[in-house]
């Protein structure tokens, strides 16, 4: 909240639209870093025809991220 007082000593409150973020340099630096990321909690990779041995996974509590690929 801006009160009377803050103008009096010259006090202003700047904002930035995404901070100093330059996407078209930053933002494959991001994805690159989420990505290694998410790898750590993939625990199965299980073809579509399995799909149930995912859910099964999920259910039993033995799967964190589970991969369920359309190809065999």
């Amino acid at each position: 909240m801006t009160k009377p007082i803050n103008v009096l000593n010259e006090r202003t409150l700047k904002g930035t639209f995404f901070g100093n973020y330059k996407p078209r340099t930053d933002f494959p630096f991001v994805v690159d870093m989420y990505m290694n990321k998410v790898e750590k909690f993939i625990t199965h990779r299980v073809p579509f025809s399995e799909i149930n041995k995912a859910f099964d996974y999920m259910v039993m509590g033995e799967g964190l991220r589970c991969i369920i690929s359309m190809e065999e």
